[in-house]
């Protein structure tokens, strides 16, 4: 599974949320794809999903919900709102569907975090 995120301000969040912050990688890129209309995808609404999707560390739910659709194989694209912004998705991205093919990145570029973010 591919992890992205709609916008550059929730991958960034998405991703700290998981960082040491006296240990901030160095070796970070920001790689913005491009999905076409026709893509076919599979959109889950905060409603569609356990009650307990926000609880921490995530319930082993919504990982056999993400192995089931990659193993269905369905749709090339999984959208499924944030536990962090809940307004906004992120987008799961399955490498083994035949679209898969047909997303591309677009543009990459060196990314580092502002160390304001991670100040204690």
């Amino acid at each position: 599974m591919v992890y992205t995120a709609e916008h550059l301000s929730l991958a960034m969040l998405e991703y700290l949320a998981h960082l040491d912050p006296d240990r901030l990688p160095t070796d970070l890129v920001l790689a913005q794809a491009e999905i076409p209309d026709d893509i076919s995808r599979v959109q889950f609404r905060a409603e569609d999903l356990p009650l307990d999707w926000r609880t921490y560390p995530a319930p082993t739910t919504l990982k056999d919900l993400g192995s089931e659709f990659v193993k269905e194989s369905k749709a090339a694209v999984m959208i499924v709102p944030s536990v962090l912004a809940t307004v906004e998705n992120n987008w799961l991205i399955n490498p083994v569907h035949p679209d898969f093919q047909r997303i591309k990145i677009v543009r990459t570029e060196p990314f580092q975090y502002d160390t304001r973010l991670v100040r204690v």
